[in-house]
């Protein structure tokens, strides 16, 4: 069980999925950056993570609200779009057949999860819409506007499930 910066059992974990060194697949630690420099609810923690099925799911382990932000690669595309859903227990794919910028559908960790028994009791996914996913640094334009808005909304978000600020640091 992680444990948030206040020393309390995390209630509530955000884990960005990412490589900031592949542009717009950067977004979801940029996102968690962000929200690191904020004073956020108790019990909040905040985690990075490649995004590979079995780390994510170990990075959600024994937290029972999570929150996760990533690239996601749409046809039609149109770059810095966020989608939000809630995650339940039939989920198998993403909406509309997303996949991460890693290649694999967050809808497969998410059955791999169920079928372990190792799935949150609520999880809600912010998947941003990528332009570039090449080797290099910095987020497209498109999807670096989106993250300012997108850090309030998970801020409030964050507000109506927490009990009280605190200041963290990411982990």
């Amino acid at each position: 069980m992680y444990v948030s910066p206040t020393g309390s059992p995390a209630r509530i974990a955000v884990i960005g999925v990412g490589n900031d060194h592949r542009r717009d697949d950067g977004v979801g630690w940029a996102v968690v950056s962000e929200l690191a420099r904020r004073r956020l609810p108790r019990g909040v923690a905040l985690l990075r993570t490649d995004g590979e099925p079995a780390r994510l799911i170990g990075a959600w382990e024994g937290v029972p609200r999570v929150i996760v932000v990533d690239a996601a690669r749409c046809r039609p595309s149109r770059p810095g779009r966020v989608h939000r859903f809630r995650v339940h227990d039939a989920l198998t794919r993403s909406p509309h057949d997303e996949t991460t910028s890693h290649g694999f559908a967050l809808g497969d960790a998410v059955e791999l999860a169920r079928v372990l028994g190792r799935l949150p009791g609520e999880l809600l996914v912010y998947a941003v819409e990528a332009a570039d996913t090449g080797p290099g640094t910095g987020l497209s334009p498109a999807v670096a506007a989106s993250v300012p808005p997108l850090v309030a909304r998970i801020e409030r978000e964050l507000a109506r499930l927490g009990d009280g600020p605190a200041a963290l640091r990411t982990r």
